[in-house]
C-alpha cells in the first residue's frame, strides 16, 4: 500500500478502496497570495491566463504539500461563457457575477455552438494541459467548477430562479436542464484535457436557500444526471449547514461529498451517508485555516481523521489572505495522524 502515488491514494479514497494513509488537498479554490507573489501569479490576471493560472495552481501543490493541483479558483468561468456578466474582482477576492442573460423569460436561452471557445474556457482546459506536463501523470489534477444549480441561478438571477421554483415551475425546471446540460459538456472538456476529478462547488442547492423538498424533487435528478454523465472521478461541495439534505446528496452519484464544519460531527455524517459516497472537508477555511494558529488546525485534523474523514481538505475555499504555513499545518497535521 506503501507506493500508492497520489493519484492512485486519492482515487482509491474517493472510490472507497484500502489507502495506506487518508489524502490531504483542496477540492475548493486553492489560489493566496502568499503564492501569487511568490510566483509572480497574481489574480486577477491569472483567472485568463492559462500560465499564470497553472503556475500558482501548481505552487500551493509544491509549496504547501497538499496532494492534488486544483484550478480554476472561481465559480463564474463556464456562467461567463454563457452569458452573464463578470467582475473580475481583485488580488484577493475572487471574481462574481454582476449580470444575468435571463432574468425575465428563457426565449432565447441555449447552450452556444461554441460554448468551449468562449471566455476563459480555453484557458482552463490549457491550464490543465500545462499542469498535466509539469507534475507528470502521478499527480492528481481536480478540475473546479460551478455546480448545475448555481449556473441555473446564475443565468436567471437568484431573485428570478426563487420565484420560478414556486410560481412558474416549468421555467424553473427549463433553466435547470440549460445548466445541467452545459455543465456536463464543460466538465467533459476538462476531463478530456487531463482533469483526474470534476469538483462541483454548488452553493445555491444549500439548504439555506433551497427547501429540502425542493433539492429531493428538483436538484437531485439534475445532479444526478450530472455525475452519471461526466466521465471521471466526481466530488460534490455544497456550502453551509447541509445536514437536512445530506442523504439525499449521498444519493446524488457523486464519489466524494466536500463539506463546512457547519456539518458539526464528521462521525454522525458518515453514519448517514454510509457506504454510498465519501466525506471530504471539514476544516474552517475562515476560522481555522485563516487565522491559524497552527495548533489548532492540527488538533480539528485529528478530530476529523478520529472521525472516519476520508479527504483531509478545508471545508470551502480557501481564503486568499490564509498564510502558506496554515496550509502546511494541515499537511503536517496528516502526516503526523501517522507518524
Amino acid at each position: 500500500m506503501s507506493d500508492l502515488t497520489l493519484k492512485e491514494r486519492l482515487l482509491n479514497a474517493l472510490e472507497g478502496k484500502e489507502v495506506d494513509k487518508v489524502p490531504v488537498c483542496s477540492v475548493t479554490q486553492t489560489g493566496i497570495v502568499e503564492l501569487m507573489d511568490e510566483v509572480g501569479a497574481p489574480w486577477p490576471e491569472s483567472h485568463s491566463d492559462a500560465e499564470l493560472m497553472a503556475k500558482l495552481a501548481i505552487a500551493n501543490h509544491e509549496l504547501s504539500g497538499l496532494e492534488a493541483v486544483r484550478v480554476p479558483y472561481c465559480l463564474t468561468v463556464l456562467v461567463e461563457a454563457m452569458g452573464c456578466e463578470i467582475n473580475m474582482g481583485t488580488k484577493n477576492r475572487q471574481p462574481s457575477v454582476t449580470g444575468h442573460p435571463y432574468p425575465k423569460s428563457l426565449d432565447d436561452a441555449a447552450i452556444p455552438e461554441d460554448l468551449l471557445q468562449r471566455g476563459r474556457i480555453p484557458a482552463v482546459l490549457e491550464a490543465i494541459k500545462i499542469i498535466r506536463d509539469k507534475v507528470g501523470p502521478d499527480v492528481p489534477i481536480i478540475g473546479g467548477m460551478e455546480g448545475p444549480i448555481t449556473i441555473a441561478s446564475d443565468l436567471a438571477s437568484v431573485k428570478s430562479f426563487m420565484k420560478w421554483s414556486i410560481k412558474k415551475p416549468d421555467l424553473f425546471e427549463q433553466v435547470l436542464d440549460l445548466a445541467t446540460e452545459a455543465a456536463i459538456i464543460y466538465a467533459n472538456e476538462m476531463v478530456k484535457a487531463g482533469a483526474d476529478v470534476i469538483s462541483v462547488a454548488d452553493p445555491v442547492a444549500s439548504p439555506d436557500l433551497m427547501s429540502p423538498d425542493s433539492f429531493k424533487d428538483f436538484l437531485m435528478p439534475r445532479l444526478q444526471k450530472f455525475s452519471g454523465a461526466v466521465n471521471s472521478t466526481t466530488i460534490l461541495h455544497i456550502c453551509g449547514n447541509v445536514n437536512p439534505v445530506l442523504d439525499y446528496m449521498a444519493d446524488c452519484g457523486f464519489e466524494g461529498l466536500s463539506v463546512e464544519e457547519k456539518i458539526g460531527s464528521v462521525k454522525k455524517a458518515k453514519e448517514v451517508i454510509g457506504t454510498r459516497t465519501r466525506l471530504v472537508g471539514n476544516i474552517s477555511s475562515p476560522f481555522t485555516l485563516l487565522p491559524g494558529p497552527a495548533d489548532k488546525i492540527k488538533t480539528e485534523s485529528r478530530q476529523a481523521l478520529d472521525d472516519g474523514i476520508d479527504v483531509l481538505a478545508p471545508g470551502c475555499g480557501i481564503a486568499p489572505m490564509t498564510p502558506l504555513e496554515n496550509i502546511k499545518a494541515l499537511v503536517v497535521a496528516r502526516d503526523d495522524y501517522y507518524a
